[in-house]
């Protein structure tokens, strides 16, 4: 065990230029998309006429369950400040194979199947919103290249890209979630007809609901692996993801409510496109412009976030040995990490390639992306308290309050959403899980020559 030293010495060699704004930007961006609009109002789709208090406990409590992530997530951060996120936390707490399986699982893969629907789903919108005689995809990959090159141009692009979409989104859906405060419900929403069953959720869905909450509130400890450019990271990176979660989980609160008072649910459950009808609904004739404004601000702000937040973990793990190696390259000029730019690029991009025209399935797919993602949450958690366990002297300029309670709530409730998630979204998660566990274990095993359980110490990583 270690003493007491200075452990959390910050790296000095990137550019500092992010500061709280920003940071908080990024938190509000990587969640406000348009598969988290569509995954909010499947949710309360899904709830029907389940009484507003339920819903309101079932936000309550995937509000507190990203906020137990946001605390661990500022500690380790703090403690082991490096680029690699999670995978430099998992390393150093329970060993390579299981950092190798919940960076890639919960980060990587998720993304692989959600930033390429994401971009399909923006491309049909803008094809159909605004008429554009285009051929699928090249709207979709288009954004991509466009994103991908501002991103390799360095911080400061990135930061102003970030700054501006994020107000837009999240101004035109805080004005879209007052709607109901000057517009009469629909005649079959379960505001007034008398709280209709037909979709009554029974009471184990309720985890579900909670499941498809959680997804809006998600990545906002994407800001972690920037640590190395954050101005004053021991005030900024706690603080921006408490704040971006809590703006988030007001913008969303009022839009599901907002979506409850006014809409049927069978409308929320079976149309393609629920958050074009919701804008239609509130805004009449310019809904749709609405609708696409808020599309192109929302689907920009999550790609830029996720290129920016998970080539920078790729680059920490490719210096840890934990990927590629020539996924740590920087770019001479802006300092960027472009080869696992360039390389996530090509990843997204190729889903579009072999996907149809239109994604289907979005509600599996965000639960299925959401089991995903809990379970890298979890495994934060056990980093935390085993780190407290193994390293209970050293440095550490963020403690998690009120430890271990945060964690203990944290993994039981996520445990919980994902043992009520549907079957359809088991599987998906299963298959992705247990690929990843495959080729992270041969990875750990014959590349890394590691033992599959066997930490690092804490100063290898410092």
């Amino acid at each position: 065990m270690e003493t007491k030293q200075e452990l959390t010495e910050l790296p000095h060699s990137q550019k500092r230029s992010l500061g709280a704004g920003t940071l908080t930007a990024v938190c509000v961006g990587v969640a406000v998309s348009q598969l988290a609009l569509v995954g909010v109002l499947q949710g309360v789709g899904v709830a029907g006429g389940e009484p507003l208090w339920l819903i309101g406990i079932a936000f309550a409590c995937a509000y507190l369950l990203a906020i137990s992530y946001a605390l661990t997530f500022s500690e380790l951060a703090l403690m082991m400040p490096s680029s690699g996120g999670l995978s430099t936390y998992t390393e150093v707490a329970i060993g390579n194979f299981p950092a190798l399986m919940a960076t890639f699982s919960g980060y990587v893969v998720v993304n692989i199947f959600g930033i390429p629907a994401e971009l399909m789903l923006f491309d049909s919108v803008v094809r159909e919103v605004g008429g554009i005689d285009l051929p699928p995809k090249v709207i979709a990959l288009t954004l991509l290249l466009v994103l991908a090159l501002l991103n390799i141009r360095g911080t400061d692009v990135f930061a102003a890209l970030q700054n501006s979409t994020s107000v837009i989104k999240g101004g035109l859906i805080f004005v879209s979630g007052l709607a109901m405060f000057w517009l009469a419900p629909s005649d079959t929403t379960p505001g007034i007809a008398g709280q209709q069953a037909a979709l009554h959720a029974p009471a184990a869905s309720f985890g579900m609901v909670v499941g498809l909450f959680f997804w809006c509130l998600v990545g906002a400890e994407f800001v972690c692996p920037m640590i190395g450019e954050v101005k004053n990271p021991r005030r900024d990176i706690p603080g921006a993801m408490i704040c971006g979660i809590t703006v988030l989980a007001i913008l969303y609160g009022l839009y599901s409510l907002t979506a409850r008072q006014l809409l049927p649910p069978e409308l929320l459950t079976s149309s393609k496109y629920p958050h074009l009808d919701y804008a239609r609904f509130v805004f009449g004739r310019v809904g749709a412009v609405v609708l696409l404004l808020t599309a192109i601000t929302a689907t920009v702000g999550l790609v830029n976030a996720v290129l920016g937040g998970i080539s920078r973990m790729l680059q920490g793990m490719a210096e840890n040995g934990q990927a590629f190696g020539f996924l740590a390259k920087r770019h001479p000029r802006h300092d960027s990490p472009w080869a696992a730019i360039v390389a996530i690029t090509v990843a997204f991009g190729t889903p579009i390639l072999l996907m149809d025209d239109r994604p289907e399935t979005i509600m599996n797919l965000v639960i299925a992306a959401s089991i995903a993602w809990l379970i890298a949450y979890i495994v934060a958690h056990i980093n935390l308290i085993v780190l407290r366990w193994r390293y209970p002297q050293a440095k550490r300029p963020f403690r998690s309050p009120l430890f271990p309670l945060p964690q203990v709530v944290g993994i039981g409730g996520m445990v919980y959403v994902i043992s009520s998630s549907p079957s359809e979204a088991v599987v998906i998660a299963g298959y992705v899980l247990g690929s990843v566990g495959v080729a992270s274990a041969l990875w750990t095993r014959l590349v890394m020559k590691r033992g599959l359980f066997v930490p690092e110490p804490l100063s290898a990583v410092s």
